[in-house]
């Protein structure tokens, strides 16, 4: 499948031994049986993931789920030189794609998601169009920051 190509770049970013002419590394998080995403993390944000991971106390419950999450149900990827990532067969069942079906990739903040396109509008699409409606038409979206935790 073909990774956009500001996603690219983001991954290129993220990985500190990428240079030029390699193929950058990045992790894809398949997650638990209910997610019907694959959640990917530049190396970078894994490493972050991972430092806060072995701040938690060992043996909790917590700490055991994170493990088995972000280490057990995830594998390393890399983008080819023509911009694609080849999925695993076990993954392309978990999003339920066909051959050449193409899937929906989604932007957030520390990593993007990859889903099937027909269960991202299941799961969101509604949603979505439910906040809208319940919106004045000149709504501005960035009010919802002041409910966020403010800067350090």
């Amino acid at each position: 499948m073909s990774v956009p190509a500001s996603f690219r770049r983001v991954i290129e970013e993220g990985d500190p031994d990428w240079s030029a002419g390699q193929r950058p590394n990045f992790i894809i998080v398949f997650g638990l049986k209910y997610q019907k995403r694959l959640d990917c993390f530049t190396m970078n944000a894994m490493e972050e993931i991972d430092r806060r991971i072995d701040a938690m106390e060992p043996g909790t419950d917590a700490r055991r789920t994170l493990e088995r999450i972000y280490h057990a149900h995830s594998i390393e990827a890399q983008i080819d030189e023509d911009g694609r990532i080849i999925l695993p067969q076990n993954l392309r069942d978990k999003l339920v794609l066909v051959p050449d079906e193409k899937a929906r990739f989604v932007g957030l903040n520390d990593h993007f998601q990859v889903w099937k396109n027909e269960t991202y509008e299941s799961v969101y699409g509604p949603d979505d169009d439910d906040f809208a409606e319940d919106q004045p038409p000149d709504y501005d979206p960035r009010i919802l920051f002041s409910k966020a935790a403010p800067e350090a």
